[in-house]
């Protein structure tokens, strides 16, 4: 399982967080109007919008303010701004690559935080392209683990065209195409199986092991990151120790 895999399962679990949801839905609210801008407003046209939406309705927004968002796109209205989108690459502690995606009103805020979180933790921002071909985008499922019917679970996903399926002692983490993503996603809801997370993702071609030191300096740096108003994503191909990932998420609790 990648060592994105790992953190966005943390993240699912901090989401419960009401502080850390009160800045979720910023966030969210950021993706729909954009989702909607760049694909248009209907959610059958638009399979970003689609995951944007469904992922407002996992956070439980309101019905109401995600229709306010996506009519925001539309540039009308007082409370319409502009809303940059962007990519960065960086580098973290022991060679470690990052992609940080963001929506921003302010570039120049968001790369001055960018640059802030990544020097204090003894990294530094990168160059267009240099991290990037590391990646692949890639659909992604999460689901907890039931010991017993994973067989199933990986049979059924594989059968509806998974590319990869592993499990942990946790998580059943899904890989497929993003054309296959939502077909998956609905196939297995038919079966019952209830889905953490589902979304488009980068998945590092290889991935760097860090003992269990190293996993939670790294991990941290993701947490600063992911913190940040205009951060949407950070994908790494860094990879935890299972005993580093169990410490960090009891330290959130």
């Amino acid at each position: 399982m990648s060592g994105h895999s790992k953190w966005a399962n943390i993240k699912h679990r901090k989401g419960r967080v009401d502080a850390y949801r009160a800045k979720l839905f910023t966030k969210l609210s950021r993706e729909l109007i954009v989702s909607a801008k760049e694909g248009g407003y209907d959610p059958n046209q638009n399979p970003r919008l689609r995951i944007a939406i469904q992922k407002a309705k996992d956070s439980n927004m309101p019905n109401d303010r995600i229709t306010k968002n996506i009519e925001k796109s539309s540039g009308k209205g007082k409370d319409f701004e502009q809303i940059f989108e962007s990519q960065y690459e960086g580098y973290g502690p022991d060679g470690t690559g990052f992609i940080v995606k963001t929506l921003t009103e302010n570039k120049n805020r968001t790369i001055s935080a960018l640059r802030s979180s990544f020097t204090k933790s003894g990294g530094n921002l990168a160059e267009s392209g240099a991290v990037s071909w590391q990646f692949e985008e890639k659909g992604l499922i999460l689901l907890d683990t039931m010991s017993e019917n994973n067989e199933n679970l990986m049979l059924d996903a594989i059968d509806l065209g998974a590319e990869d399926v592993s499990v942990s002692e946790t998580t059943v983490e899904i890989i497929s195409g993003i054309s296959e993503l939502e077909a998956i996603k609905i196939n297995l809801e038919s079966k019952n199986y209830k889905i953490n997370t589902y979304e488009i993702t980068m998945i590092p071609k290889s991935s760097i092991m860090l003992d269990h030191q190293k996993s939670i300096k790294i991990l941290k740096l993701l947490d600063v990151l992911n913190d940040l108003d205009d951060v949407q994503k950070v994908f790494t191909n860094a990879d935890f120790e299972e005993s580093a990932l169990t410490e960090f998420s009891e330290s959130l609790s």
